[in-house]
């Protein structure tokens, strides 16, 4: 294990570098990244980049999101979630379904979105929970997101507690969802509990515990469906494959015109050699005619 993509488990009460610090002490490799920040009481997916891969993590870390919840209702905290101070509480009284249908579909697709005061993200230097923590205001900036899928699971049955799914777009804050849920239905409204259960193709169900890793590195087990190897790495978007000669000119650094290539110009590509082999990422400069040919010019390129 040296170039490839690891799925983790991710336990909670521990940061998603936490996580990075303990693969590279189990590894014996200091090469390794993540690809998408879980919160410290967060679990479940977390991808690796080790090796080669952690030049591929800008291009995986945009993948889609898929979670699965619990937000209580009847609460508000200064972090959105149970872990912070409780600032209100509401009188909870029940739910119409209809009702609550209503404003979760109303989430659905782009919108503008706040960070949460209590989270890593930074301005001038600075994460936003080491304002929140002075005292200070954090900034109001908000980010375009998007959600594809935000619904409450079946057998729900109106309590304070609400089981969920959400899809969503890369960046989003489930924390600032729960609250703005609470708000637009009059309620304080708070994340219990998240675990991500899929980034892009990559699935939970696949992903190993950090203490049955270490287990079967030291007893030189397999790691099986855990491990994805470096060739084999899917990436969001199409690959085409090179001869001999276009090889070398991406070796290079030079660019390669291709047939039977799909896509538009300013798209990437993953450029696999005869053998199979991942040698770079390129992206289209230019299309010829009105066939599938076109010039790629390489990107990233692995020796």
């Amino acid at each position: 294990m040296k170039d490839g993509l690891l799925l983790i488990d991710k336990h909670g009460g521990c940061t998603s570098h936490d996580i990075v610090a303990s693969a590279r002490r189990i590894l014996r490799q200091k090469k390794i990244g993540h690809c998408g920040t879980l919160d410290p009481t967060a679990t479940g997916l977390l991808l690796l980049t080790l090796g080669r891969a952690t030049r591929l993590t800008r291009f995986l870390i945009r993948a889609p999101k898929i979670y699965e919840g619990s937000i209580r209702f009847g609460l508000t905290t200064d972090t959105y979630d149970l872990s912070g101070q409780v600032v209100a509480e509401t009188p909870y009284e029940g739910i119409d379904r209809a009702q609550l249908k209503l404003q979760m579909d109303s989430f659905l697709g782009e919108y503008l979105q706040t960070p949460p005061p209590y989270c890593a993200k930074k301005v001038n230097g600075v994460k936003y929970y080491e304002l929140a923590r002075r005292g200070e205001e954090t900034p109001q900036e908000k980010k375009e997101i998007t959600i594809y899928d935000f619904h409450a699971k079946e057998g729900w049955d109106g309590e304070k507690d609400l089981e969920f799914v959400l899809g969503c777009s890369s960046g989003t804050y489930a924390r600032s969802l729960a609250h703005e849920l609470g708000q637009k239905l009059g309620l304080g409204a708070v994340l219990d509990r998240l675990r991500r259960t899929r980034i892009g193709n990559f699935r939970l169900e696949d992903a190993i515990e950090l203490d049955e890793l270490r287990r079967r590195i030291d007893s030189e087990e397999e790691i099986g469906s855990a491990w994805v190897p470096f060739d084999d790495i899917p990436l969001p978007f199409g690959e085409v494959v090179a001869d001999p000669q276009q090889e070398r000119r991406i070796q290079h650094g030079q660019t390669v015109l291709i047939r039977e290539l799909e896509g538009r110009e300013g798209d990437w590509v993953k450029v696999l050699n005869r053998s199979q082999r991942f040698i770079a990422v390129g992206s289209v400069v230019e299309r010829i005619g009105t066939g599938n040919v076109g010039v790629i010019q390489p990107k990233v390129v692995f020796q």
